[in-house]
């Protein structure tokens, strides 16, 4: 019998080349399950993986990013524009780099979204004791700074022997690859093991496709489902994210167009269906519109279609008010379908809503309640014009006359990113989203700094669309270092960049439940701790053009219309500058629609907060379990 055949690679080099053979199939189309590896190089990994990524050749492409936490951003937007098929490895140096990737690793957790996370680690073999960088633990020899990425990693391992590499790699592709429990994977490499060779099965490198299949509903849960629908008079559709990541959009546009029951949109749901079909209703929950929450308020059964119910969606469990209200949840994870108490559909979302669609064939909704609907959905965009809409092109634009100007600019192939700050409460509401995955909002974790370094990501998934990052002042301070790479790379992605001098949706939140706005303002203080009201001398648009952005300022409407016409056909990382009013000061600009809870101090002698208390307790009030 013949010897199996191995290779003799240092497991850097088996893990380059392993990942190299990767694919995920869907519907018969196959995808490269890891596409490139962002890498900062230090010790740790400079010898290892980065000797192994140059000595590839190109098989496992390198991007060379500049901030660990922009780096897992920038996969992530990726991942997600590619429907969770493709990601994106990133690799750093022990300590420091490798806490770095914690927020980023826990942004791709919450949102269950692929990213593969390769951090150096301490020595495996303790040659020196400590090295530099190394966390020491007194009681627990075989701890280090990377296992603060465990609680935020769907999988972790440590690959302390060559050998182990082949199982953890194994588990690593399955996790990454499965659309219920992928997240952010981390594999840590100590760096003395990631130089060791050792003499693989030439099976490892084989190609290997990891299959994304599509679970149809259990029959006798379908037919509860469709009792329960066709016995509610009053049926709500929430999408959530998991209709974009299933590509489920057609057939959630062909369930409606049978059964006429409205369509509202999470967050990350948003765009499931285009802002003018009949259907679609808008952002729900405390950003949503006036149109759905008020249907929510009053459903006697909301269908929960690849959404997670977080607390902005049921404003804090206060929206579905109906006293006999009942949920039915279409979700392929388990977990997720089974809350608030609901009737549970375990299905990809696709597969799913085509069988809802085929069985509840000859049912449709009230006349009465479908007219309804369409006439508060024709009131909330004349509000949606009013907010977007200026009567001078010389003044000075506000938040949502920015969004305007955009609105007005682009089509079906754009794709808008924002993440954090007042910008997503406004985008839910207002944006009118004409294509799938043209809104992208990251509002799971809404980590300040996403924005720049995904819209990196998303390009490069989508290198023929326009790409926006929407970006506050506040955000744009956090993480700026990946203009640098969009540069260097020529990815050509446009930064609106909007300043406010403050944190616009804290500043205003901090108002709301008596904290009087302290500590959000961007302005000179006084001896007293007190602010000037002066802003701060700091020039956001010659920071953009220092890192080598091509900067166009807009100091008007007018001025921002050509400003975004002229950046949308740019061939090179462009940014529009724009300094806006305040919120207060805009008219028709809509207020929240439902209440999200954030806890006001009990006892306060400040007359603010106790007003705001009691604000808080007669909203609490409304609370309840679904069960």
């Amino acid at each position: 019998m013949n010897a199996p055949t191995t290779r003799r690679l240092t497991v850097a080099q088996a893990l380059v080349e392993f990942l190299a053979h990767q694919y995920t199939e869907r519907d018969g189309r196959r995808h490269r399950l890891i596409n490139a590896c962002w890498g900062i190089f230090g010790h740790g990994n400079v010898a290892g993986l980065g000797q192994a990524l140059l000595e590839s050749d190109g098989a496992l492409p390198y991007l060379q990013g500049r901030n660990e936490q922009a780096m897992v951003h920038a996969a992530v937007g990726y991942a997600r524009q590619c429907d969770r098929l493709s990601a994106h490895a990133v690799t750093t140096s022990i300590g420091p780099g490798a806490t770095n990737l914690v927020t980023g690793a826990a942004l791709a957790t919450v949102n269950r979204l692929p990213v593969l996370l390769l951090p150096g680690d301490i020595f495996a073999t303790r040659p020196a004791d400590p090295v530099l960088q190394q966390l020491e633990v007194p009681h627990a020899g075989d701890v280090s700074v990377n296992d603060a990425l465990r609680p935020v990693s769907r999988y972790f391992d440590r690959v302390t022997r060559p050998e182990a590499l082949i199982p953890a790699a194994l588990q690593a592709m399955r996790v990454l690859a499965d659309p219920v429990d992928t997240g952010a994977v981390t594999l840590a490499l100590p760096q003395d093991v990631q130089a060791e060779a050792y003499d693989w099965p030439e099976e490892f490198f084989a190609d290997r496709v990891w299959r994304v299949t599509r679970p149809l509903p259990d029959a006798d849960a379908l037919a509860e489902a469709v009792a329960a629908i066709r016995g509610a008079r009053r049926p709500l559709l929430i999408a959530g994210g998991g209709v974009h990541h299933s590509e489920a959009e057609d057939a959630l546009c062909a369930f409606a167009d049978a059964t006429g029951i409205p369509v509202a949109s999470t967050q990350a749901g948003k765009g499931s269906l285009r802002y003018d079909h009949p259907a679609d209703i808008g952002g729900i929950g405390h950003t949503g519109t006036a149109t759905a929450d008020a249907l929510a308020r009053e459903a006697d059964l909301v269908i929960g279609v690849g959404t997670r119910y977080t607390d902005f969606t049921t404003a804090s469990a206060t929206l579905f008010a109906a006293p006999g209200v009942r949920f039915l949840n279409l979700n392929i994870a388990p977990f997720d379908s089974h809350k608030l108490g609901a009737a549970s559909l375990v299905a990809d979302a696709r597969a799913g809503l085509e069988a809802l669609t085929k069985e509840l064939s000859g049912y449709r909704v009230d006349a009465e309640y479908e007219d309804g609907y369409g006439a508060a959905k024709a009131a909330w965009e004349r509000r949606v014009d009013a907010a977007f809409g200026a009567a001078d092109d010389s003044v000075r634009p506000s938040q949502t006359q920015v969004l305007g100007a955009l609105d007005a600019l682009v089509d079906d192939t754009d794709i808008i990113l924002n993440a954090a700050g007042s910008l997503p409460g406004d985008l839910h509401k207002l944006w009118r989203a004409r294509s799938r995955r043209q809104y992208h909002l990251e509002y799971g974790y809404s980590c300040m700094g996403y924005e720049i370094p995904a819209a990196i990501g998303v390009r490069m998934a989508a290198p023929g669309r326009p790409v926006w990052a929407l970006v506050g002042d506040g955000t744009y301070l956090m993480n700026p270092t990946e203009i640098v790479t969009a540069v260097q790379e020529g990815i050509a992605i446009t930064l609106v960049l909007i300043q406010n001098h403050g944190y616009a949706s804290i500043g205003g939140l901090s108002q709301e439940t008596g904290g009087e706005r302290f500590g959000t303002d961007y302005r000179f203080r006084a001896a007293d701790g007190t602010y000037t009201g002066a802003p701060l001398p700091v020039d956001l648009a010659a920071n953009a053009a220092s890192l080598g952005m091509q900067v166009l300022r807009a100091a008007t409407v007018g001025e921002l219309r050509a400003a975004l016409a002229e950046a949308r056909g740019a061939n090179r990382p462009t940014c529009v500058y724009v300094e806006t009013e305040t919120a207060d000061t805009v008219p028709g600009a809509p207020e929240a629609q439902a209440w999200w809870d954030v806890p006001v101090a009990e006892t306060a002698t400040r007359p603010a907060a106790v007003a705001a208390r009691q604000a808080y307790d007669r909203h609490a009030a409304g609370r309840r379990r679904h069960l």
